[in-house]
């Protein structure tokens, strides 16, 4: 994407070591963006669902939504099972154009949001059931998403802390007083 360069002393430069300048990281994500937009629209054609495709950059990463038809929580699944695996399809159809791996993010029919508000609200009110009895409290098991999510509502809270324990895909949060 950038040119190699090397300063005198043949050191790397940041744009070697794979950092972009914030426009040319802004400029791929919409490219990225873009490319999962165009598959996930042949993807809704071919299943012949009702959708409104938008794209966005939060970050460091491009988020692309679908939201519209009453079919479309047919892609989420369960627990969201089927939105990961359409997110990671996603994914690779991008990698495949580009080259290079992308970390897109993607929801349907607001799913995503709407746990990331559930998951933060459940973290919040047990970090504050923790400060009044002082007893730890173990959630049930999670994906890296979502446990990403309460860990940072329980940070967000002075007298409590989160880790997470056990193995994949049993792995969950516990919070703790400090």
């Amino acid at each position: 994407m950038t040119d190699i360069e090397t300063t005198e002393q043949g050191a790397e430069t940041s744009e070697q070591a794979g950092e972009d300048k914030p426009a040319e990281l802004e400029d791929r994500l919409v490219a990225e963006g873009e490319i999962a937009g165009d598959y996930l629209e042949e993807l809704l054609d071919l299943l012949d669902f009702d959708g409104d495709i938008d794209l966005d950059v939060e970050g460091n990463r491009a988020v692309v939504s679908i939201d519209g038809g009453d079919d479309l929580v047919k892609l989420v699944g369960r627990k969201g099972e089927v939105l990961d695996a359409l997110q990671e399809l996603t994914r690779l159809a991008v990698h495949q154009k580009t080259g290079e791996r992308s970390r897109l993010m993607l929801d349907v029919a607001s799913w995503r949001r709407r746990r990331r508000e559930e998951l933060a609200a459940l973290g919040e009110k047990l970090s504050h059931r923790v400060l009044e009895t002082g007893e730890r409290e173990r959630l049930a098991p999670m994906t890296p998403f979502e446990r990403k999510i309460v860990h940072d509502a329980v940070a967000g809270i002075d007298g409590v802390r989160s880790e997470s324990e056990g193995v994949e895909p049993a792995r969950r949060v516990v919070i703790l007083a400090e």
